[in-house]
């Protein structure tokens, strides 16, 4: 760590602890608890996921889809806001912790790897809309109904765009524009600059005309005090009845963590591990809820702030834990002189930046089947939920896999004339062994693509019925699995029905030992296996019908030369 990176680290925290004053009293609101419940998810659990997890700038903490499911869940159980619904929470977010740190000890973090490319650039762009649509109430000085998806947001706009706060949507735009113009300055203060433009817009507007009159709202004094120490109810019943809840919920706040991580990681370059992520998400749930937290999880506005604010290490996003305690205890009063339109002129600023426009053109043009999940994935976290849209992406991307690794490559080889090593190629267009086919696999051979291989194999011998031998060059193949080796058996088998055989060139070690384990390696004929192209045609040539190699005019095999053609007869 440099002074200039713990300066820029320093800067990044104040800027989200700044940021998270106002809307963690929003989030609890959200999720049915006490405004100051908000505030205590934003503390512990934020420092403790920064120092455990491998992100450099992943803030974590309360969102707006973990508190909408746990109110829409919690709700059947206890009265939002009663004691009772507050000590459901903390259990539940221990209880999310405690799965998150299991999946990180046994290593599933592997599993956020079939989050492609596409569904978190995707997802990315949903999100920045979802957030400039719930700021939108702030943003214009509208009041838009709670819980109001996309469409039914823009329609009551649209039917309600009279009942606009000029001066409300002048703060937010100042406090927006300030942010762009100091952004090229300040750096990282920009944020903070721009809140402070439009903190002092929104106090000259007051001043000039009235609070009443101007209708500026400000975010209002918060409470003084640490997140008092709690105690999960560590109850039988309690955890058969959360259960469910708990797993979907560690499931979800898993997904967006690292889908966050990652789609910042595209920006700055920086590798996550999932494995460590799920530690650290696991280990700030199970502390947090000690310390008055309920469940806490990745925050794209305030991870994005984070970046953009210049953060260069975890410390920033602990900063903003530590800062924000701090925050609390001594000016929390002053956040009354905040006003939220200009929160929601920085965060409509937070949600531009991430949309990734030039990944967005570049998936659009390069790939059909990428677009469309980029599309779905967009579409759903927009108008249907986060949840859902991630998880339709991970299913599409894993059907696309699927089938391509199902259809493996099955492509025809011959000799090449002008090489002296006997480099195999690809030989469409030049001649081939009347009696030997050549074909290289490709990919993998495993239970899903033996049906399109097997076929393949097939109509080889079916359209090429005198070329009764078969050469398979496996260098291409990277695994088999018992489905893929018993394919191959009865392809031998096939082969030396009508008079020829199979052969192998170059199997893989990882193949191999599924041959030799399970036997197949006898069936096929240990004989049938070569290690050397030379060895391999030498074998095989030996094998062949030499009265059709006496009569073949290709003599594509340097063996073919030692076979006298039958002298032609000349007239008289």
């Amino acid at each position: 760590m440099t002074r200039s990176s713990a300066r820029a680290d320093a800067i990044a925290g104040l800027t989200g602890a700044a940021i998270v004053l106002p809307q963690g009293v929003a989030f609890a609101a959200i999720a049915g608890m006490p405004p100051e419940y908000g505030l205590y998810t934003s503390m512990v659990p934020a420092i403790i996921a920064a120092l455990f997890g491998s992100s450099w700038h992943l803030v974590s903490g309360p969102t707006t889809a973990a508190s909408i499911i746990m109110l829409a869940s919690l709700s059947d159980f206890a009265t939002p806001g009663s004691e009772e619904y507050v000590a459901l929470a903390i259990t539940l977010a221990f209880m999310v912790g405690a799965l998150q740190l299991a999946m990180g000890m046994v290593r599933l973090g592997a599993l956020v790897n079939f989050i492609s490319h596409s569904v978190v650039v995707g997802f990315t762009a949903g999100a920045a809309c979802l957030i400039a649509a719930k700021q939108a109430r702030e943003f214009l000085g509208i009041d838009i109904p709670d819980g109001a998806h996309l469409l039914a947001t823009l329609q009551f706009l649209w039917d309600n765009w009279q009942d606009l706060h000029p001066l409300v949507s002048l703060v937010a735009l100042i406090t927006l524009l300030s942010g762009i113009l100091a952004q090229r300055r300040l750096g990282g203060m920009s944020m903070i600059a721009a809140l402070i433009a439009g903190s002092i817009a929104a106090a000259l507007f007051n001043l000039a005309f009235g609070e009443t009159t101007s209708g500026i709202r400000m975010v209002g004094a918060l409470p003084q005090q640490l997140p008092p120490l709690s105690m999960p109810q560590f109850s039988l019943d309690v955890f058969r009845q959360l259960s469910p809840l708990a797993l979907a919920m560690t499931l979800f706040a898993l997904t967006e963590a690292v889908s966050i991580a990652r789609s910042i990681s595209l920006k700055s370059g920086q590798p996550i591990d999932g494995n460590q992520e799920f530690i650290g998400q696991g280990l700030s749930n199970i502390l947090g809820s000690f310390f008055s937290a309920y469940v806490a999880t990745g925050s794209f506005n305030r991870s994005g702030a984070n970046y953009d604010a210049g953060a260069r290490t975890p410390l920033a996003a602990a900063l903003a834990g530590v800062i924000l305690v701090v925050l609390v205890l001594l000016v929390a009063p002053l956040t009354s002189y905040l006003p939220k339109a200009a929160v929601a002129g920085l965060l409509f600023l937070v949600a531009w930046r991430l949309i990734n426009f030039t990944q967005i053109r570049k998936i659009l043009r390069a790939d059909d089947k990428e677009a469309v999940i980029l599309s779905i994935v967009f579409f759903g976290t927009v108008f249907f939920s986060i949840e859902f849209a991630i998880l339709a992406g991970v299913i599409l991307s894993l059907m696309i896999f699927l089938r391509k690794t199902s259809r493996p490559r099955l492509s025809p080889r011959v000799p090449d004339p002008a090489s002296r090593t006997r480099k195999f190629i690809y030989g469409q267009f030049l001649p081939e062994c009347p009696q030997l086919k050549m074909l290289r696999l490709d990919d993998s051979l495993y239970f899903g693509s033996v049906a399109h291989v097997g076929e393949l194999l097939r109509r080889y011998r079916e359209h090429y019925p005198d070329q009764k031998h078969l050469l398979l060059l496996t260098k291409g193949i990277a695994t088999v699995d018992v489905a893929g080796a018993e394919l191959l058996v009865s392809e031998a088998e096939e082969r030396r029905a009508i008079g020829g055989d199979m052969y192998m060139y170059r199997l893989r070690d990882t193949a191999s030992k599924v041959f030799d384990r399970g036997g197949y390696a006898e069936e096929i004929g240990e004989a049938n296996i070569f290690d050397t192209k030379e060895e391999a045609i030498a074998t095989i040539f030996d094998r062949l019908d030499k009265n059709i190699c006496a009569v073949c005019e290709h003599r594509i095999f340097v063996e073919c030369k030692t076979i006298e053609q039958p002298k032609k007869k000349t007239g008289d």
